[in-house]
């Protein structure tokens, strides 16, 4: 069985989206820097994606990643040609689903979007990506093994925060990887249980 990984990207002031979202820029105005490491030519960020591709046998999310995201997506999801199965936590589908998508709507919690992931994936690993709402539920309940941030050199000043309102009890970590790059220091760190 493959590891739970919630994965973001991340301003160096804690914050995953700018201020001022519109349709138009889901990430607030500037929060495309955010991506700009995984869009470029840096071949260690380009390998690290590779591998997560690679790894990855299936991917959860929350509707709102969802709808930001599938203008960009299409049918084949954020994993582009490599179509890995992707899994939207939501109170309700949306009525317009691309045709032959990788998409499967999820209305019954996170554990069962989680369960349906484990089944799809096999032994490979699960990525939880898009927001902090979704990932910092899967964090409380104790179900990600790994939390991964690709750190991005930008300070944001304000914006909405990787893990907040956790609560006041603590989750140890220690570092499983750290990869430099000019565009974002990558780390990964793995959730003492």
């Amino acid at each position: 069985m493959g590891k739970v990984i919630f994965d973001m990207s991340m301003s160096v002031d804690g914050f995953v989206k700018a201020t001022d979202s519109t349709p138009e820029e889901p990430l607030g105005k500037g929060g495309e820097r955010l991506h700009e490491w995984a869009m470029g030519s840096d071949p260690a960020s380009s390998e690290l994606l590779t591998a997560a591709a690679a790894e990855g046998g299936a991917f959860i999310g929350g509707r709102r990643t969802y709808d930001d995201s599938i203008s960009w997506w299409g049918p084949n999801g954020p994993t582009g040609a490599a179509r890995v199965p992707l899994f939207v936590v939501t109170h309700q589908p949306p009525d317009d689903v691309p045709e032959g998508g990788v998409y499967t709507f999820v209305t019954d919690g996170i554990e069962s979007a989680l369960r349906q992931a484990r089944e799809a994936a096999g032994d490979k690993d699960i990525y939880v990506m898009g927001g902090p709402d979704i990932g910092g539920q899967f964090v409380s309940a104790g179900l990600v093994d790994e939390i991964g941030i690709h750190l991005v050199p930008v300070v944001f000043g304000e914006g909405l925060r990787l893990l907040d309102h956790m609560g006041d009890g603590h989750i140890q970590l220690e570092v499983a990887n750290v990869v430099s790059t000019p565009s974002a220091t990558h780390l990964r760190y793995r959730i003492v249980k």
